[in-house]
């Protein structure tokens, strides 16, 4: 099977073209230089002929990642850091074939301010 994993920023940098046989895991890296304030980072899956999906979201000091409707037989992560992660497909198929995406972001906490 062919697995493409793609990025859309200089600063941040994911494997780019791995090819594993069928039953196989595949293991993507993707790490970032945008500071350690990018400690989130997301997981995405596009395969032929449909639209992106969120597989996992990710955050340091968090080992409960959320797969939301994905099986975690079938995928896990790691995020040892804030500025590291990785993401792997087990056992792979035909059927996984398709291009996947890391994204990173900064925490959303909002400011409140009191009178």
């Amino acid at each position: 099977s062919f697995i493409q994993f793609l990025c859309s920023t200089p600063r941040l940098n994911v494997t780019s073209i791995l090819w594993k046989k069928q039953g196989e895991d595949a293991t993507i890296d993707c790490s970032h230089t945008k500071g350690v304030g990018y400690n989130q980072m997301y997981w995405y899956r596009q395969l032929p002929g449909e639209t992106m999906k969120l597989i996992v979201f990710t955050r340091t000091g968090n080992n409960n990642h959320d797969f939301g409707d994905f099986s975690k037989d079938k995928f896990s992560a790691t995020k040892p850091d804030a500025q590291s992660g990785t993401f792997t497909v087990k056992n792979v198929q035909p059927e996984d074939q398709g291009l996947y995406f890391c994204a990173v972001s900064q925490h959303s906490d909002t400011d409140t301010c009191e009178s």
